[in-house]
């Protein structure tokens, strides 16, 4: 009987060492994540400002008001405009130059080393220097293009439409390519050599040595590397604000962007937590089909 109760007790205290231990983690996710989408969602039913927050409940006004504006939607089409293609472009330049990397340098150190310069540039940085070499007037691409046609109008990269959102697209393509060429060249590290090795024996080309066993092997780690540069995507917001201030008109006014002037600059924080809902719902629906696939893949490999 005494070593049944002894027994019940050394099970007793691991139970609460094990919640003691778990305790920390718990308290980090609730401080972090709980509470700060908790207090938006409950921002959202209120009419609420930065020094009047929860002043007055308005139920679903915030959304109604949301959906006919005329703003936040289209902004959030703009987020998907740019989000995907900027992760398109960022993950295919990083398998090429991945593939490159792997096909010539097996240890590529010094190489891996100046990829990193962009990702390692700060994106106010970044927004700054691309903002300087894309000006109409003094500006790198413009001067080229002054040196091959004299006398011709400047391009406005970052006052015109669609070209400004296509030089946002592209400046965080190149910024974030360092990042997709690391993941996925450690990925290649990875893949078995005696199945190349086979292929090689049974004759096959590079392309079809590409197509039908580095690419199926290595779709799981893309499609992982493709979800990372997606969310990283749609939180743009610096380089928005350096490059084109949401201009030219609305034409670069991704989500972000909105809540920021909505929430802080006109201070509405109610409206600006009802735009983030609906954000974080457009997120949800593009990442949750994707990431189920990720893990069909990981499965099935």
């Amino acid at each position: 009987m005494s070593q049944h109760v002894a027994t019940r007790r050394v099970a007793r205290r691991a139970s609460w060492t094990g919640r003691a231990l778990l305790a920390p983690a718990v308290i980090a996710i609730v401080i972090i994540a709980i509470y700060p989408l908790a207090y938006i969602i409950a921002a959202s039913f209120s009419e609420s400002s930065l020094g009047r927050p929860f002043s007055e409940w308005v139920g679903f006004d915030n959304f109604a008001a949301m959906l006919g504006d005329g703003i936040t939607l289209p902004s959030l089409g703009r987020s998907l405009l740019f989000a995907i293609p900027s992760a398109l472009i960022a993950l295919v330049a990083g398998l090429a130059v991945a593939l490159s990397l792997d096909a010539a340098v097996k240890g590529g150190r010094i190489i891996r080393v100046l990829l990193l310069l962009p990702l390692m540039t700060p994106p106010v940085m970044a927004g700054v220097i691309w903002k300087l070499m894309l000006a109409p007037t003094g500006g790198l691409l413009n001067n080229i293009g002054q040196s091959f046609a004299p006398g011709s109008e400047p391009f406005l990269f970052l006052g015109s439409s669609p070209a400004a959102m296509i030089s946002v697209i592209v400046v965080d393509a190149w910024q974030w390519t360092p990042f997709c060429v690391l993941l996925v060249f450690a990925a290649l590290q990875t893949l078995p050599t005696e199945v190349y090795e086979a292929s090689q024996v049974d004759g096959a080309g590079v392309w079809q040595t590409f197509w039908r066993i580095t690419f199926p092997l290595v779709m799981p780690s893309l499609i992982t590397v493709l979800l990372l540069k997606l969310v990283v995507s749609f939180k743009v917001f610096d380089l928005v604000f350096i490059m084109t201030s949401g201009g030219p008109g609305f034409d670069t006014t991704v989500s972000s962007f909105e809540i920021y002037r909505t929430g802080l600059q006109t201070f509405d924080v109610g409206s600006a937590a009802a735009q983030t809902i609906a954000f974080l719902v457009l997120v949800t629906i593009v990442i949750l089909p994707l990431n189920a696939v990720r893990q069909r893949l990981h499965k099935e490999g």
